[in-house]
């Protein structure tokens, strides 16, 4: 029961794609590459490879989740008693040394549910926004409330909770690890190098986009369990209303009657910024010139994330099909025409995706 299996998702990541299932083929059982689209030859190339690819009906939309439930819902089909599975971005690499801390450290621990570790950037000297990528997959070592897209978890706990929501167009990981806390399972950063990624951000306008679609999923998850007691994300989000929207428009509206004086309210910018600068230096082992890049891209990250948060919130309102924020490559030049229908409200452990197997009873 301790099989690792390996899912990769992705869309024309071409050297990339090759890289990632290249630093995992000896380390696991059974790989399968899930394909959304891609015209580079990705699934022929991942098919030399003698990986199992599983190519997405186009007809139903894309989303990351629904990508990583059908791999392991394939996985199993070849692996039936599969223990764990490796979830990985295909702009990935797997840092060698990973797989025996990771295996061990579920192995050694039975009500922990997932495991990561550190996520690294290739480029961090090609943008600014890689660099900022780099900082915020910097996070602390020990118990954690959830992942990024990169981590090795326990089938069982996986299947308990019935995967991924495939509803969510981002944010699904920490959604996911949600609903295995509330179930008693375990989520944790270890000390150990785990992916090597290329953001390959280079430009403003994918970092805004990207920062819009973290706006859009931080909604979307108190849509689903901000009532819990845990406030899922709520502060997050009331944080991106407040210095996003509600500071700016108290400032600016009234400054005519108020003869420049709410103006005064924009200082809490600079006050804040030396609030994060303080705090990062703190946590971050990094020169002072990326401590005031972090500081600087966190306060303006708030705007484009208070515009992914009207968005849902009016997509939901007026019943919008969901459409795809994207950021890399070729087709983010415009945003996906990629549409699905809104998730339903503070759904906490509903089955979110039929076609995984019937769990066996979980131990935690």
């Amino acid at each position: 029961m301790n099989t690792v299996g390996l899912v990769v998702i992705g869309r024309n990541e071409g050297l990339r794609l090759e890289r990632c299932l290249k630093s995992a083929s000896l380390h696991v059982a059974k790989a399968v590459y899930v394909d959304s689209g891609s015209t580079d030859g990705s699934v022929a190339m991942a098919r030399s490879m003698g990986v199992e690819v599983v190519e997405l009906d186009t007809s139903v939309p894309f989303t990351a989740a629904r990508a990583r439930n059908a791999g392991l819902a394939r996985l199993l089909e070849k692996t039936p008693h599969l223990g764990f599975v490796q979830f990985v971005d295909g702009d990935c690499e797997i840092n060698p040394a990973w797989w025996g801390a990771a295996i061990a450290r579920l192995i050694e621990r039975p009500s922990l549910a997932v495991v990561c570790g550190r996520r690294r950037e290739r480029f961090p000297e090609a943008s600014p926004y890689n660099q900022l990528c780099d900082l915020e997959w910097n996070t602390p070592i020990g118990v954690a409330s959830s992942s990024g897209g990169d981590f090795l978890c326990r089938v069982s706990a996986f299947q308990q909770v019935s995967g991924f929501n495939p509803t969510l167009i981002a944010g699904e990981e920490p959604e996911l690890c949600f609903r295995l806390r509330q179930n008693g399972w375990g989520v944790e950063r270890l000390d150990s190098e785990m992916t090597l990624h290329d953001a390959a951000m280079t430009h403003f306008n994918q970092w805004w986009r990207r920062e819009k679609r973290s706006g859009y999923a931080t909604a979307s998850g108190v849509a689903l369990h901000g009532r819990s007691p845990e406030r899922f994300r709520v502060q997050q989000h009331r944080s991106n209303w407040v210095w996003g929207l509600l500071i700016p428009l108290l400032a600016l509206i009234p400054l005519w009657w108020t003869h420049g004086a709410s103006g005064f309210l924009l200082l809490f910018y600079p006050i804040q910024w030396l609030r994060i600068r303080r705090a990062a230096a703190r946590t971050l082992d990094v020169p002072g010139p990326q401590l005031r890049l972090y500081a600087n891209l966190l306060i303006v990250g708030k705007f484009p994330q208070v515009l992914g948060q009207i968005k849902y919130w009016l997509d939901r309102i007026f019943r919008r099909p969901q459409v795809l924020i994207e950021y890399k490559g070729a087709e983010a030049s415009a945003t996906s025409s990629t549409q699905i229908t809104p998730a339903a409200p503070h759904v906490q452990t509903a089955s979110v995706n039929a076609e995984l197997p019937t769990p066996p009873a979980a131990k935690n």
